[in-house]
C-alpha cells in the first residue's frame, strides 16, 4: 500500500471480484480495483458483441465510439464504491429509426440517465417507500449513502403505477377543483376503497365514455346528480345503485314516515316504578305531533364568565344598590 492506496493484482482478485461485484450481472468485466481510506473505485467494462436500439429494437454490432459512466453503488466496509464503468455507442442500421447511434444499457446494472447503479436505486426505493423524506433520509445517512429527502420522493415518483385489477363495483361522486366554480368527478372501486381515477369534469358524456371503455364494471354506485345518472344510463351492463350515505338517509326518511303515518297505534308504556297513565304517556303524546323544524338559528348563549355572559345578566338582573338612607335632620 503506498499513499493510502492499495492496487490488486489483476490476474488473482479479477475473477472473484467478478463474482463477488456483478454475480448477478451479464457482460460486464472488471479491470482494476483502486483501494482508499474513504473510496473504492472499480474499473470496468462492458463485453457484449451486440446492443438493441432502443426506439426501433434493431440488433446492432456497429460501434460508433466510447465512453465513461460513473454510477455510485453500495458501500463496502463503510466505504465509497464507485465504478468506472466503459460503455459503447452503437450505430442503429435501420433506416427509418430516428436514432443514428444508441448506447448500449447494462440489465441490472445501469439505465438511461442513472448515476446510481440498480442495487443502489432498490434499496433507495425500499427505504423511501417504508420511512417517506426526512426520515428516510437519515436512514440513508446511516447506511452510508447518504441523499436528501427530495432525491428520495423523486426515486418514490419514478416508480411505474401498480398494476390494479379491473373493478367491478364504482361509486362515482364529484370534487370541487375550485369551490363553487370548477368541479370534476372522482371514481372510487367500492371492494378495495381506493381511488382509481379523476375525470376532468362532471359532465354526462365523460363519464359515459369512461364506462364505456372497462365493460367489465357491473354496479355503478351514484348520489341523485342527474349528469352522473345520464352518464351511467349509458353503460348497459352496469346496475345504479345509491351510495352508502344516500342510502342510510332515505332508509332513516322512510323510517321517519312510517312512524309518523302509524302515530295512531302507539299507546303509553307505563314506566316500571310509576303508575299507568304517568309521565310515559305525556312522552307518547309527543310524538303524536308533527316534527318541529327551526325556521331560525339559535341565538348564541354566552357562558355567564365571559364579558358577553356578563353583560346579558347585567341588562336582565341590574343590579341592586345599597345607599345609605338619609334621615332628615332634626330641629
Amino acid at each position: 500500500m503506498r499513499c493510502g492506496r492499495q492496487s490488486f493484482a489483476v490476474n488473482e482478485v479479477l475473477p472473484q471480484l467478478d463474482e463477488l461485484l456483478f454475480s448477478s450481472v451479464e457482460g460486464v468485466s472488471v479491470e482494476s480495483v483502486e483501494v482508499t481510506d474513504t473510496v473504492v473505485r472499480v474499473e470496468a467494462r462492458t463485453t457484449a458483441e451486440r446492443a438493441a436500439c432502443p426506439g426501433c429494437g434493431y440488433w446492432s454490432v456497429r460501434i460508433h465510439g466510447s465512453y465513461l459512466r460513473f454510477p455510485r453503488d453500495l458501500p463496502t466496509a463503510g466505504k465509497f464504491v464507485v465504478v468506472s464503468l466503459r460503455v459503447r455507442r452503437f450505430v442503429c442500421g435501420e433506416d427509418s429509426c430516428p436514432r443514428k447511434t444508441f448506447a448500449e444499457q447494462v440489465p441490472g446494472l445501469t439505465r438511461r440517465f442513472g448515476r446510481r447503479t440498480e442495487r443502489l436505486r432498490s434499496v433507495l426505493v425500499s427505504v423511501g417507500l417504508a420511512l417517506a423524506g426526512r426520515a428516510g433520509a437519515r436512514m440513508t445517512d446511516a447506511f452510508k449513502v447518504p441523499v436528501s429527502r427530495n432525491t428520495l420522493l423523486r426515486v418514490i415518483a419514478s416508480l411505474p403505477d401498480p398494476v390494479a385489477a379491473a373493478p367491478r363495483v364504482v361509486g362515482v361522486d364529484e370534487y370541487a377543483q375550485r369551490k363553487g366554480r370548477i368541479y370534476g368527478t372522482v371514481l372510487v372501486d367500492v371492494e378495495t376503497r381506493r381511488p382509481i381515477d379523476l375525470l376532468p369534469d362532471r359532465e354526462a358524456d365523460t363519464l359515459a365514455a369512461w364506462l364505456a371503455e372497462r365493460p367489465g364494471i357491473e354496479i355503478v354506485c351514484r348520489d341523485r346528480a342527474p349528469f352522473f345518472a345520464d352518464g351511467a344510463t349509458r353503460a348497459p351492463q352496469a346496475i345504479q345503485v345509491a351510495d352508502r350515505w344516500h342510502l342510510w338517509h332515505n332508509l332513516g326518511e322512510a323510517a321517519e314516515k312510517c312512524v309518523y303515518r302509524h302515530r295512531g297505534c302507539l299507546r303509553p308504556v307505563p314506566a316500571p316504578d310509576e303508575p299507568a297513565g304517568g309521565g310515559a304517556g305525556h312522552v307518547v303524546a309527543l310524538a303524536d305531533r308533527a316534527p318541529v323544524r327551526r325556521t331560525r338559528p339559535r341565538k348564541a348563549r354566552h357562558h355567564p364568565r365571559s364579558p358577553g355572559g356578563r353583560a346579558q345578566q347585567a341588562i336582565r338582573r341590574p343590579a341592586t344598590r345599597h345607599e345609605p338612607k338619609h334621615h332628615s335632620a332634626g330641629p
